[in-house]
């Protein structure tokens, strides 16, 4: 049989003189072709490829063989159900559905109009089955499908530097999926030497004030605030120390050296493992032990270093217990997963208080 009617088999979505148009041209229906395709052998100069409910034609490719999912060639002896986007996604326990797109879910020749076809059918799947909302990764490479998203109204969520993520509400009512992450979190370390009662400080390099201040930086992703606030002491003053407890928190929005966004910088008491400074260069212009008190006293602080001097020297004088936030680590409610709460020491008596049961 020939193409005799190729408008109507495009239509469809099936490109013209495909083994897919054929099928439908024979009066198969769009479910039917998809089963038949992997069972009949294709000519030497085509194969055929199914994306969920539509073939596609591919102007390479070795003879005869069955449908192998999406991007496989038809070779003898594959099988593989017909490839859709369902098949791929995810649910999570809030009833949102995440896709992630990778290069081997669909080969470089798969076009814009088919994989809108393909988000559309999608889409109407996962609102057949009451998801709430959709999470479209997309890797750079693929960016071309960014359009065909938007058209079945995608929105941008957020990026990374090797995809960018699109979200779509299907529910009914005001969109309720969460903004993106809009902070960045600064750690800072105050180290006390309790055998001298000095405090470890800096003059950053490049501040137009050259003021004492506690060494810190930002913290990196996935790290403790504790391990933030060692790993910038050690990097700056070449001094080691470990996490003893929180000191304070401060919360500024619509940080300029935070891009806008809201900024969150932590302060924490740590203790000195060695003592022999050996400060960077790049960052520093100065890096010493000052006495304690005499930091509370110095004219030459930033505001915050001067308050955090003096909560450090009230905990050295009336008892660290007075100041410190401490830590404790608790499994969280996600499998596998552990969180780190950060809160006054209770006394024993309250510690040990039962808890009652829920009835």
């Amino acid at each position: 049989m020939v193409c005799g009617s190729r408008q109507l088999a495009s239509q469809q979505g099936f490109p013209q003189c495909s083994l897919a148009a054929m099928l439908y041209l024979q009066g198969l229906g769009v479910g039917q072709v998809v089963a038949r395709a992997w069972k009949v052998t294709v000519g030497a100069r085509g194969r055929a490829v199914v994306f969920g409910t539509r073939a596609h034609c591919l102007g390479a490719g070795q003879a005869g063989g069955e449908a192998h999912g999406l991007g496989a060639a038809l070779n003898p002896g594959a099988r593989s159900a017909a490839f859709s986007l369902p098949s791929i996604a995810r649910v999570d326990r809030f009833r949102a559905v995440t896709v992630h797109l990778k290069p081997e879910h669909f080969p470089p020749a798969l076009d814009e109009v088919t994989f809108q076809n393909l988000l559309q059918d999608a889409i109407k799947h996962w609102k057949a089955e009451g998801k709430v909302a959709v999470w479209l990764h997309i890797p750079i490479l693929q960016s071309r499908f960014i359009a065909a998203a938007a058209a079945q109204g995608f929105t941008f969520h957020h990026a990374e530097k090797d995809h960018s993520t699109l979200a779509l509400w299907l529910s009914k009512g005001e969109n309720r999926l969460p903004a993106y992450a809009t902070h960045q979190v600064g750690v800072a370390g105050a180290v006390l030497n309790e055998a001298t009662g000095k405090v470890l400080v800096v003059q950053d390099k490049n501040k137009t004030l050259n003021a004492w201040k506690f060494p810190g930086g930002l913290s990196d992703l996935g790290e403790d605030i504790g391990e933030t606030a060692a790993r910038e002491v050690f990097e700056e003053t070449g001094i080691k120390s470990k996490f003893i407890s929180l000191l304070s928190i401060r919360q500024q929005h619509n940080h300029p050296g935070a891009f806008g966004k809201s900024d969150m910088y932590i302060v924490c008491r740590l203790k000195a493992v060695s003592f022999d400074i050996n400060f960077c260069q790049e960052e520093c212009l100065r890096c010493e032990w000052m006495d304690l008190e005499e930091l509370t006293r110095s004219e030459h602080t930033t505001f915050i270093t001067n308050r955090i001097a003096k909560l450090l020297f009230y905990g050295y004088r009336e008892g660290f217990d007075k100041i410190d936030i401490n830590m404790r680590e608790f499994p969280a409610v996600y499998t596998g997963l552990f969180y780190k709460l950060y809160h006054k020491e209770l006394p024993e008596k309250y510690e040990k208080l039962k808890t009652n049961g829920i009835k």
